[in-house]
């Protein structure tokens, strides 16, 4: 059986050579399993955890070593082998066979989506992603820039893990690829042709403030030297099985070393950023009994300059024909019911109307709002993100994503997150630190007074 075949691997008979073949065996076995036989299969490994009697022993030689130091030192040292679960010793054997690196990470990645149903899938899970934390250390890890010379199967990759702004075309990645383009990615030396993470830069003039008009194909090809800011408009991680490992903030900060370098013309380095959680949240507060205080009186009049008369109820029904009657609304209202109409950004009295609404209302998002139950973290999953990284709130742009997906997630805001070579570290300890949100001076006024 499959269990008997992890004892084998745990056994170590036969050396080192015998050792790997039985672990290459062993994830052969896992990978031609259904995703039930799997599940199963990660139960087993998860069933060779620490012995309990071994470890309260190690604990009662502790207590009883008293003030020997040598002798503490010594069952100490037991106890730390007792509490270690021999499933790590087999999770560190598959590390020797060919691809075995990619092969754990992979087997997180299951093992995320089972844990939260099983308890001791749930320590297999913790024991693993401790291991892959050590080994993907930072330290350990390759820069490389991606262009279009890059093997194929690489930019095949790029266009598969690319979940920002969906990559639709060979012309689009080649657009992506141009010269006046840059594409950076972690590259770890066991995972040689798998990206981890990877940043698409843009090199531009000025801060750019529509992600549409910075992916046009047909837009001319700046030359580099002429480009003062360089744009950071998609960042990605590529491996499920590292979630929960950081890399993106090492990523950033390189390549803004790297460019500074290579790009003595390029002074600013910021991003083009999505707000993805903005409507969502914004929906909830202008449904909620404080909604109407969210809008000004001014806004509310520009509201009700350019919204269209709310419908009108059926008039009730009494034995004869009775008039329908006109639904009183507050502003909130007007805009929650502006904002769920397809299409209004194409109407531009009632875009125009709306933008300054909804800057200042984002910039409040962005500021003051926090995480549930963490008044520190910024509520926005991307601005936490950047934040934590030593950026700062720089710009909102509307209009910055017309896409569908952007209207949905942000009624089509994007923002600019300025990353400061000579603050970033000022910047990350401000957030991380003190729980300050390093802003813009126009940005921290249009969120002054929020809450």
């Amino acid at each position: 059986t499959i269990t008997d075949q992890m004892r084998a691997c745990l056994d170590g008979r036969g050396g080192e050579v015998s050792a790997r073949n039985r672990a290459a065996k062993l994830a052969q076995a896992y990978l031609a399993l259904d995703p039930v036989g799997r599940a199963e299969f990660l139960r087993g490994l998860a069933g060779f955890d620490a012995d309990d009697g071994a470890v309260q022993r190690a604990m009662e030689a502790v207590a009883a070593a008293g003030a020997d130091p040598e002798a503490r030192l010594a069952a100490r040292a037991r106890l730390r082998r007792a509490l270690e679960p021999p499933r790590i010793r087999l999770l560190t054997q598959f590390t020797t066979i060919p691809d075995g690196m990619k092969f754990l990470v992979d087997l997180r990645a299951e093992l995320l989506r089972l844990r939260d149903a099983d308890p001791l899938l749930a320590g297999l899970e913790a024991d693993l992603k401790g291991l892959l934390a050590n080994w993907f250390d930072v330290g350990f890890l390759e820069l490389r820039r991606i262009d279009w010379n890059s093997p194929a199967a690489l930019l095949e990759k790029l266009v598969q893990y690319e979940a920002v702004h969906r990559i639709r075309t060979w012309r689009d990645l080649k657009n992506r690829l141009d010269s006046d383009r840059r594409c950076y990615a972690f590259f770890h030396p066991r995972m040689p042709d798998e990206p981890l993470i990877f940043v698409e830069v843009a090199l531009v003039k000025g801060l750019s403030d529509s992600v549409q008009r910075l992916l046009d194909e047909k837009a001319p090809v700046l030359d580099a030297r002429e480009a003062d800011t360089a744009i950071f408009y998609s960042i990605n991680n590529c491996q499920r099985g590292l979630d929960g490992i950081s890399f993106g903030n090492f990523l950033i900060k390189r390549v803004v070393g790297l460019l500074g370098e290579d790009l003595p013309n390029v002074k600013a380095f910021a991003t083009l950023s999505p707000i993805p959680g903005f409507l969502r949240w914004l929906t909830g507060r202008l449904a909620a009994a404080d909604g109407p205080a969210l809008l000004t009186e001014e806004e509310a009049a520009a509201l009700r300059a350019v919204a269209p008369a709310p419908p009108a109820l059926p008039a009730p029904a009494s034995g004869g024909a009775g008039t329908a009657l006109q639904v009183a609304e507050t502003p909130a209202q007007t805009l929650a019911r502006i904002l769920a109409r397809r299409g209004w950004m194409r109407e531009e009295a009632v875009a125009r109307a709306l933008e300054p609404v909804l800057v200042r209302l984002c910039a409040g998002y962005l500021l003051a709002e926090s995480a549930p139950g963490n008044a520190r973290r910024a509520r926005d999953p991307v601005a936490h993100f950047h934040l934590s990284n030593g950026a700062r709130v720089e710009r909102l742009n509307p209009r910055g994503d017309v896409s569908e997906k952007g209207v949905k997630e942000s009624a089509g805001l994007m923002v600019n997150y300025l990353y400061d070579p000579a603050r970033i570290e000022d910047y990350h300890e401000e957030y991380v630190g003190e729980g300050r949100r390093p802003a813009a001076t126009a940005i921290r006024k249009l969120a002054r007074g929020w809450g």
